[in-house]
């Protein structure tokens, strides 16, 4: 345990150092003695096969510009001989000689060796001449070298200057590097070892081991984290650089990530990754030529500054032009080499990709079949199912593949409505789209997937290189738009959000949008939607898919099932209204039958009625025609009281039938079929 971490320990204090290295030289002092470090190092980076010779060549460089410059502290060297006095040009404006007056042409007498990188400095020569036993033993490698890199920083710390400095420490670094290499290879022969075929930090861990726990994952994403996402960090790095910079050259960067996305597939970026990390080499290195400029001794102005010209101080700072008023600021160079650092890693990775031992203990990189389908593919997968949530692991994995996208839509909307311009709006069209599709989306084969979401990721970066270009007129082009097109601001939001820019206050009529300007919602959605997009390109979103597609299946046939339900409940409901039906025509049939007899019979007690009262006529003779109304009163009321007594139904029926009951004199047929339904099935001799 004890030499596996001396052997992390050296190789991160390597990569600390290479970049403090060329970040301490590169933001001190702009001159053309220092150059040559830039160019060693932007090209060894990419290149692996050049780091030794780089390392040598800045080690003898290092102790050559230590012996100029102390040389250049004898007293004999007189810079006030050598300086040039330009004189200001004549027939300008007050305001022109204002400006011209802070240029470096004017302000004092011109050392030409400032611009090969020497200086005097009021330090004796005794200082200087103290170094040089340092600076032999560290050529020479002949001490421990920790040791009097401490003795040599503090010696220079107290009484060098800061220049000196510098370089004293540029040079142990280099031999601090010079060092930890040799101590590795002395320990491996020792010990009989050979050098790993992956530099990481916990040997015992591979790809085997990324699903047995959370403890195993994160040992694994220590040890492969830039292998897995190198690429996505480089695309992130390149954002970053657009967006801290906002420039001309930022733009050419932008363009370059266009063309590198426009390849989409991972093997077709790995066929143009070691041009793209030339261009970064390429285009520091000239940056950095423009940074050194021309010689300021020879008087001569740059044809930018000529009154003739329609350049402004904002738009020779956007272009990143050399210029003596306001020199281009060598920071941004920084962000170009992590940029850099960061593709030359990405192209060791995809060398590794190639090879079988680094397959065996990381896992390749391929990326899966575009073509596929999850719900034939899922009992093939290479990665166990994780969606029963059997660990804590497994937790994480669910809320990464199954809801990271629509986290990622909300990403979107947030920044579609944080600020108020014409870009936004695509922001939002495309949220509302995968909201309403978006679950149909899923289920779609891979190709149909990264189809929609490449054209997402295409409109991201559209914004934000669109930005870019606009920068020019929100930083160079401000006042004339305040004044004529404060339309254009609004609408675009163009505001500029990089420091050392000359911008005007509001005003009345026109107010710039300071606080909606700028790409940062912008790369943060870029970041979730290439996060998303690995996501869609890995097995593990498979299982995803399947779940999803067995959770349909199974709320169809549910869906089935309650339909099946509802259909046998109607026909059982029709079935009894037909019963009901025909019941009631049966009814029906019995009543008009009954109603037949009912009229039959009064027809024929009527007729019996009609012939007793003639017969009753004929037999008993009429009375005196004297009686009074009194007797044939009481002789009615005795014959009505004879009709109910020898026929005393007629009168009830009437009165039964006159109240319509004669409807419901008989059971219900339905009562009759319950009780035959009821009645036992008739058992057999068995039973």
């Amino acid at each position: 345990l004890k030499n596996k971490w001396h052997l992390v320990i050296d190789r991160l204090t390597v990569l600390f150092l290479k970049f403090l290295e060329y970040f301490h030289k590169l933001q001190v002092f702009v001159s053309v003695l220092n150059y040559v470090f830039l160019i060693a190092w932007a090209f060894a980076l990419p290149y692996s096969q050049f780091r030794p010779l780089a390392s040598s060549v800045c080690t003898v460089w290092t102790c050559v510009i230590v012996v100029c410059k102390m040389l250049y502290q004898l007293e004999t060297i007189e810079p006030y001989k050598f300086s040039s006095n330009c004189t200001m040009p004549e027939n300008r404006t007050e305001e022109e000689i204002k400006v011209l007056s802070g240029s470096l042409l004017y302000k004092a007498p011109v050392d030409p060796s400032e611009w090969v990188g020497l200086r005097k400095t009021p330090d004796s020569l005794l200082v200087y001449l103290r170094s040089n036993p340092y600076i032999i033993m560290f050529a020479n490698h002949t001490c421990d070298i920790v040791d009097w890199a401490l003795v040599m920083v503090w010696e220079a710390a107290g009484q060098s200057s800061r220049r000196t400095l510098n370089n004293l420490l540029m040079l142990g670094i280099l031999a601090f590097e010079v060092t930890i290499y040799r101590h590795q290879e002395y320990f491996r022969c020792r010990n009989n070892l050979t050098a790993p075929e992956t530099k990481t930090i916990f040997h015992d861990i591979t790809r085997l081991h990324l699903d047995d726990g959370i403890v195993n994952c994160l040992k694994y994403f220590v040890n492969y984290f830039f292998y897995k996402f190198g690429l996505e960090t480089c695309f992130l790095l390149s954002i970053n650089v657009i967006g801290q910079r906002m420039d001309f050259y930022a733009m050419i960067h932008a363009l370059s990530l266009v063309l590198v996305l426009y390849r989409r597939r991972r093997k077709a970026i790995a066929e143009i990754w070691p041009k793209y990390c030339c261009f970064l080499a390429c285009i520091i290195t000239f940056q950095y030529f423009i940074c050194i400029g021309i010689p300021p001794a020879s008087c001569k102005d740059y044809p930018w500054r000529n009154p003739n010209s329609n350049f402004n101080n904002n738009i020779i700072k956007w272009l990143y032009f050399p210029d003596f008023i306001h020199k281009p600021s060598p920071v941004f160079l920084a962000y170009d080499f992590m940029l850099l650092l960061c593709a030359s890693l990405q192209r060791q990775t995809f060398e590794d990709e190639n090879k079988a031992a680094v397959r065996i203990m990381a896992g390749d990189n391929v990326e899966i079949c575009m073509n596929l389908e999850a719900a034939s593919f899922s009992q093939h997968n290479p990665v166990p199912d994780f969606i029963h949530c059997r660990s804590y692991l497994d937790m994480c994995k669910v809320i990464t593949f199954s809801y990271l996208f629509w986290f990622v839509l909300t990403i979107i909307f947030i920044t579609g409505t944080t600020r108020i311009s014409i870009f936004c709006m695509g922001y939002l069209v495309a949220c509302f789209y995968f909201l309403l599709f978006g679950g149909d989306l899923l289920l779609k084969p891979i190709r149909s997937i990264l189809r929609y979401w490449d054209w997402l990721i295409a409109y991201n970066v559209f914004v934000i290189t669109m930005k870019n270009i606009l920068s020019i007129g929100a930083c160079g082009y401000v006042r004339s738009l305040m004044r004529n097109s404060c339309w254009a601001i609004q609408a675009f939001s163009l505001s500029c959000t990089v420091k050392g820019y000359d911008i005007p206050e509001n005003t009345s009529t026109c107010k710039l949008p300071s606080g909606e300007a700028g790409i940062i919602w912008d790369s943060i959605c870029f970041a979730f939607l290439m996060l998303q997009r690995r996501v869609f390109m890995s097995y593990y979103f498979l299982h995803v898919v399947a779940d999803i597609k067995a959770s349909q299946i199974l709320a169809s046939r549910g869906a089935e099932l309650f339909q099946a339900t509802i259909v046998k409940a109607v026909k059982a409901r029709i079935e009894e209204e037909n019963k009901s039906m025909d019941q009631l025509k049966r009814q029906m049939d019995r009543i008009k039958a009954r109603q037949q007899k009912y009229k039959k019979g009064k027809e024929r007690m009527m007729s019996m009625n009609q012939e007793s009262s003639d017969g009753q006529a004929v037999q008993k003779a009429p009375e005196d025609d004297d009686d009074d109304d009194d007797g044939e009163a009481d002789k009615e009321k005795t014959k009505g009281k004879k009709k109910q007594w020898w026929r005393p139904w007629v009168d009830h029926a009437s009165m039964v039938r006159s109240g319509d009951y004669y409807l419901f004199e008989t059971d219900s047929e339905e009562e009759e079929e319950k009780k035959e339904e009821e009645e036992p099935p008739k058992k057999s001799a068995f039973q």
